[in-house]
């Protein structure tokens, strides 16, 4: 399980509504479904650990190890 944090890189505030999906890599993993962030800029994933990107909207925002609680500026 991780969280997916998006953060406005000129405000510091957390950005509610946005989109964010994960597509990791290897040919097995696939992508997990896409959610909203919630208020606190956040959205939550049931899925194990691993390498991939993270895209918020049709964006790749970040790409590497995933876990945890992962932070992203848009």
């Amino acid at each position: 399980m991780f969280t997916i944090r998006v953060i406005d890189q000129n405000t510091g505030k957390p950005i509610s509504g946005k989109k964010v999906q994960v597509l990791f890599d290897g040919f097995w993993r696939g992508s997990t479904r896409s959610q909203y962030t919630d208020d606190d800029g956040e959205t939550h994933f049931v899925y194990d650990n691993g390498d991939g990107k993270v895209y918020v909207g049709s964006e790749v925002v970040y790409e590497g190890y995933i876990s945890g609680r992962k932070i992203v500026y848009i």
